[in-house]
């Protein structure tokens, strides 16, 4: 069965942790769109630090760079999702490496 987009959003939110704000809207073609914002940090014109991800991927996307604002900017917090930040970094190298291709 496949997961509601409000279960998918609930699951985000709590592997997010307490620190994010997590929305999933239908983008382009239907996908999923990703969003997740930061409670605490703001950009430019005071609006909240966040990631927008879209697509198959777009939930491991939008995790590993909410996973790299948390160990930046949050040192300390916790959130289930940083049990993962290896494989965020690994798979942030391997982008990285394919993209010198």
């Amino acid at each position: 069965m496949v997961a509601s987009r409000s279960a998918r959003e609930r699951k985000a939110a709590v592997e997010a942790g307490p620190l994010a704000k997590v929305k999933i809207d239908l983008g382009g073609e239907q996908q999923f769109l990703y969003k997740i914002s930061c409670t605490t940090c703001t950009t430019k014109g005071d609006k909240p630090w966040s990631t927008h991800r879209q697509g198959d991927d777009g939930f491991m996307a939008a995790m590993d760079r909410w996973t790299f604002h948390l160990v930046e900017k949050h040192p300390g917090a916790e959130a289930p999702c940083l049990t993962y930040l290896e494989a965020a970094q690994q798979r942030l190298h391997e982008r990285r490496e394919g993209a010198g291709d």
